[in-house]
């Protein structure tokens, strides 16, 4: 291959430059804003680059108990139970999925694909959640959600992927679905594992759509409170619910809920990543 041109290296350091640039910036800009202070956030125009005087009045007003301190621990709560039992439901259909021979498995995995394929739509689903009872409950946040079909695929084609020989040589030794499953399958299947749980949490933490539809404001989880006060630009005190010790400039305070719905999954992100690429095309490849 052709020795790469000094041309050709400073144009890919420029470009790469670039793109950290417009992804490192406004996420400076965002960090930045919720330390400032009121009147150095008034004076730049709404906007800061780098505070002078850092301060967390922003967080400690948004965390002193209101509406967001609330959503926050609604965001968690959901985020963990909704992935574990998304990833529970989705490891046991996914495996009985890729059993050769399992009575209805075809069938049941093209009724699957069906729906993946034709979703119902908003209406049958409100009326379901409705008929069921699950009304401004956070059953309703995770029940019509529990599986995804994708996931579901992603999980199966890998398990597809573990070499028959070993399920073999396990039922000679006497291990049954059950202990084939904990102790072989799923320890191969680490990598699959992570990636499927990512997905279901950044799913379940930015799931502001169904809460917007299902829950009443006032147990409204952080993606929905996110929305409404910072993109939609209401204020939580037109809730009547409002933060105690109001700012003066709004914009300290929605950025410091953007930074605390952002980074959590920022934090994860980086422990899970080096799961991600074997885990999706394993299973996407033997799909």
């Amino acid at each position: 291959m052709e020795k790469p041109r000094a041309a050709t290296k400073v144009a890919k350091g420029v470009a790469v430059a670039v793109v950290l640039a417009l992804v490192l910036v406004p996420f400076l800009v965002i960090v930045s804003t919720s330390l400032a202070s009121n009147r150095e956030v008034v004076e730049n125009g709404g906007w800061v680059l780098w505070p002078s005087d850092p301060t967390l009045r922003a967080y400690r007003t948004i965390l002193n108990g209101g509406i967001v301190t609330k959503a926050l621990g609604v965001s968690v709560g959901l985020t963990v139970i909704g992935t574990l039992f998304s990833l529970a439901c989705t490891t046991f259909l996914a495996y009985a999925l890729a059993r050769p021979g399992v009575f209805g498995g075809k069938p049941v995995l093209l009724l699957i694909l069906f729906t993946f394929l034709f979703p119902p739509g908003m209406i049958p689903a409100f009326l379901l959640v409705k008929g069921m009872g699950m009304m401004d409950t956070y059953a309703a946040l995770i029940a019509p959600v529990l599986i995804n079909v994708f996931n579901l695929i992603v999980l199966r084609g890998f398990f597809q992927g573990i070499p028959e020989e070993l399920y073999e040589a396990a039922r000679l030794d006497g291990a049954g679905d059950w202990q084939i499953l904990w102790r072989i399958v799923l320890p191969l299947s680490k990598a699959a594992l992570a990636v499927v749980s990512l997905f279901y949490a950044v799913s379940y933490w930015n799931a502001w759509f169904h809460a917007s539809i299902y829950m009443e404001s006032g147990h409204w989880p952080l993606s929905q409170v996110l929305r409404t006060y910072v993109i939609g630009g209401s204020q939580i005190a037109d809730t009547g619910l409002s933060e105690a010790g109001m700012v003066s400039a709004p914009q300290t305070t929605q950025m410091a809920v953007l930074v605390i719905a952002t980074v959590p999954i920022l934090l994860v992100y980086p422990f899970l990543q080096k799961y991600f690429t074997k885990g999706v095309l394993t299973g996407a490849i033997k799909s």
